[in-house]
């Protein structure tokens, strides 16, 4: 069925982007580990903070929006919302529902340009999360697997998350 190539090519795109997300996120969590949560930063960690935190942002935007979505159309699922789509992972055990609110809560955080005060709040949170939500696209990847919902076919696998 020609849709349904056409889904499975456009989920291997996905994927591949994310997996090159994923690399640049654990590149600037680990950096931004060694400079750890302070009060006052100097310009250079500010910079890995704001990498760090754009990476995460970045990532996640891929699995909810491409990802996430690409397997509910290839397993003819019906989710209209973010929240559908967090209810039924969890159903599927992809992932908890209030990680990945959480996570889409911080993205959002992220992108709304947060007050300085904050700062220290959103790179806490996003240390933390960052190692969540690779955790649940490693998880997605597995149940991809699985499932086999992307055939090995063309020299392609689903590589798993390290």
């Amino acid at each position: 069925m020609k849709t349904e190539s056409l889904m499975i090519g456009k989920m291997k795109e996905d994927i591949n982007k994310l997996d090159q997300a994923v690399e640049m996120l654990k590149y600037s969590l680990q950096k931004c580990r060694e400079i750890g949560i302070k009060t006052d930063y100097s310009l250079e960690e500010l910079d890995r903070f704001e990498s760090l935190t754009s990476r995460f942002a970045r990532t996640s935007d891929i699995y909810t929006q491409k990802t996430m979505k690409g397997i509910i159309l290839i397993l003819r699922e019906e989710s209209g919302t973010f929240i559908d789509r967090a209810n039924l992972f969890e159903k599927l055990e992809i992932s908890d529902a209030e990680d990945l609110k959480l996570i889409r809560d911080i993205r959002n955080e992220i992108s709304h340009e947060y007050k300085t005060e904050d700062i220290t709040e959103i790179f806490e949170a996003v240390i933390e999360y960052s190692d969540k939500l690779i955790e649940i696209i490693e998880r997605t990847k597995k149940f991809i697997e699985k499932k086999n919902l992307i055939p090995d076919n063309n020299g392609f696998s689903v590589p798993s998350v390290d």
